[in-house]
């Protein structure tokens, strides 16, 4: 399947592929809303503050233009994981709302770049919805997907579009990793209670 056919499945938030070996595809979870008698009474605030002391790497999802667009897509995304060893499986979460999400899954393809420590910055740069986020910017393209890999980064990963699940008010995209490399030396920038961080350098 092309990166066309691939991007119409996650359009429709489900695609099922065959995996490889002895590795088989569970069977898809039936898609609802939720009712009002199963909504926690948690109050969003306080999720997200207590959420945030749990410390995070920061990425920044890329993809190549799509559909006759002129630029590429990206945005900041702190909710990516590494997935499955077999197949090379990552994920990351993306609001129902994005406005980006939708460029990405019309392309099929998406890089990961795993932001270093000096890159807050650019981490802001790709949070802002509407402006021209790589003006200035400096990266090269992924061989496979021709994704940004931004100029810097700790690491990339350039993936594409294996499954799309609904989460609430996000949506959960798997991607299955095709390449990747990452940066001899350097930091990762961190993200811990609102603010960015990096290694104390104490491995211990």
């Amino acid at each position: 399947m092309g990166h066309a056919g691939a991007a119409a499945a996650a359009v429709r938030y489900l695609r099922s592929a065959p995996a490889p070996g002895p590795v088989e595809a569970l069977p898809r979870p039936e898609l609802r809303c939720v009712r009002e008698d199963e909504r926690a009474p948690v109050d969003p605030a306080e999720f997200r503050r207590v959420l945030g002391h749990f410390a995070t790497g920061v990425t920044v999802i890329t993809a190549p233009p799509a559909d006759g667009s002129a630029s590429p897509a990206g945005f900041a995304c702190q909710s990516f994981s590494s997935l499955s060893l077999d197949p090379p499986l990552v994920c990351f979460m993306v609001g129902r709302t994005s406005t980006t999400w939708p460029r990405i899954a019309r392309a099929g393809v998406f890089c990961v770049n795993v932001l270093s420590a000096g890159q807050g910055g650019l981490c802001r740069a790709f949070a802002i919805s509407g402006a021209d986020k790589f003006a200035g910017v400096a990266y090269d393209t992924a061989a496979f997907s021709g994704s940004p890999r931004l100029a810097g980064a700790a690491a990339w990963i350039d993936c594409t579009i294996h499954a799309v699940h609904t989460g609430g008010d996000h949506l959960i995209v798997v991607g299955r990793v095709v390449a990747l490399g990452a940066a001899e030396q350097g930091d990762p920038l961190l993200f811990h209670r609102g603010r960015f961080g990096r290694l104390d350098g104490d491995s211990s």
